[in-house]
């Protein structure tokens, strides 16, 4: 690896941009450009420094925005108060030191590794909490998760047909194995994110955002360029991705809105929640062995088939270990998985829940199951079928959907995304908000008020 000078200039330049960023923009705006900018162009890189915890990407994308409101708006910040909604969360990234503690790691390695969660969970949610809990604040970030799948088109497309070599053109090394980059006899892009499936998932999740958003009418342009040339754009480009799982959730994300703004029903998206946690806890008891999911996989292709046989053996030989110490896990270095050295071989972690049970057991893999869903499940069952398709509503639905997306996406990968956190947060601090319920369609209303209006609906389930 042999990185060119770009690599510390943009590390180390970020936090001096975002505090640019936020001097020119509105906050929200702020937010929103800061983390899908440095998410989508920041190098796959990390410094350590004895003492502390290293600075990557995950780091410099969320650090830099939490030392803008420190310097910008620390009145925000001290205004700030937790909520029951934010518990899952907090477990969620305190568990490591539990976890840490019980089986006799150090309290400096619990620290250090819950330090390191709350960067890559904490501090997105957190920032979304502050500043994107509200109707005006989620639709400013789906637009910029669009705007951000819109920027992307190019490169993809370039990557797709040259192979992926811009993160090494740009920064001198490629991001991660370039043997992975090759997919039904193409290339399948990685640009500047850490995989080709994150590239993937990213780009369905901003076809359906667009596609949402422009279908409800909640957008009709975006920098003076129509939504009917650029949501096929970014669609087809999702497509030319290859990632089969993530084009699977694109269509059960927009099958379950469509069945919301024609039939009136919100049983698919009740589904899509219920999945995530039945096959978790079907896998973790061994009462389920996934045959039916590869004979569907044979169906598409062997390698599909193999991959996925792969996958649900490490899953069964992962749980079955984290059970041996089911409340906090095995903790870090590896411990939670199984090495078996006269044969050579060892599992592989590719599920972030598998992941998260054998690090933290079910107390961690239960707080990050409810950190995913609890307010994509709650927020589902308070926006009556109606409205998910009015202005102020479309963006948080579809916010909220990608987030259920995710979850899904989270049982065959591990791909951490703070964007999607940021989302979270926001959705979190959609649900605190207490205000009377009204419900008021005025078409030619301003964001403001569609937000003072629209907003009411979340008081209390079924109320008009």
């Amino acid at each position: 690896m042999n990185p060119t000078i770009l690599v510390p200039i943009v590390m180390w330049g970020w936090a001096p941009v975002v505090l640019l960023l936020c001097w020119l923009l509105p906050s929200r705006r702020a937010v929103v450009a800061s983390f899908v900018i440095a998410w989508s162009f920041l190098p796959m890189a990390s410094y350590h420094i004895a003492g502390i915890p290293a600075y990557n990407k995950m780091f410099a994308t969320c650090g830099g925005v939490l030392l803008a409101v420190v310097l910008f708006d620390l009145g925000r910040l001290l205004s700030f108060r937790p909520s029951w909604i934010d518990i899952p969360m907090i477990v969620w990234c305190l568990c490591p030191i539990c976890s840490s503690l019980s089986n006799d790691l150090g309290l400096y390695d619990g620290v250090s590794t819950a330090f390191a969660q709350t960067v890559a969970w904490g501090f997105p949610y957190f920032i979304g909490r502050l500043f994107l809990g509200d109707l005006r604040g989620l639709r400013e970030l789906a637009v910029g998760i669009f705007a951000g799948g819109v920027t992307y088109v190019p490169l993809c497309l370039y990557e797709i047909r040259m192979s992926p070599q811009l993160h090494r053109m740009l920064y001198g090394y490629h991001a991660n194995d370039f043997a992975q980059t090759m997919r039904g006899g193409g290339w399948r892009p990685t640009v500047f994110m850490e995989h080709g499936l994150m590239v993937g998932m990213w780009m369905c999740m901003a076809s359906m955002a667009g596609m949402w958003l422009w279908w409800t009418g909640s957008l009709k342009q975006l920098w003076r360029l129509p939504m009917y040339i650029l949501v096929p754009a970014v669609l087809v480009t999702a497509i030319l991705c290859k990632s089969t799982g993530a084009i699977i959730l694109l269509l059960c994300g927009m099958v379950a809105l469509g069945s919301i703004k024609m039939l009136g029903t919100r049983l698919i998206p009740l589904i899509l929640i219920l999945v995530a946690p039945v096959y978790i806890a079907l896998r973790i008891t061994n009462t389920w062995k996934g045959t039916e999911l590869q004979t569907v996989a044979d169906m598409i292709s062997t390698d599909r088939e193999q991959s996925l046989t792969f996958r649900l053996k490490n899953e069964d030989l992962l749980a079955a270990k984290a059970m041996q110490r089911p409340w906090f896990g095995w903790g870090g270095w590896g411990r939670s998985q199984i090495y078996n050295t006269a044969q050579n071989w060892n599992t592989v972690v590719d599920g972030e829940w598998i992941n998260a049970l054998g690090l933290t057991g079910l107390t961690g893999m239960i707080s990050y199951t409810a950190v995913l869903l609890l307010a994509p499940l709650l927020l589902v069952w308070r926006i009556r079928p109606e409205m998910w398709a009015t202005g102020p509503f479309a963006a948080a639905c579809a916010l909220l959907t990608i987030n259920i997306l995710y979850m899904l996406d989270s049982i065959p990968n591990a791909m951490v995304n703070p964007i999607y956190m940021l989302a979270l947060g926001g959705l979190s601090g959609l649900l605190t908000r207490k205000v009377p319920v009204v419900v008021v369609e005025r078409p030619r209303t301003s964001l403001r008020e569609q937000d003072d209006v629209a907003a009411m609906l979340l008081g209390r389930p079924g109320a008009a």
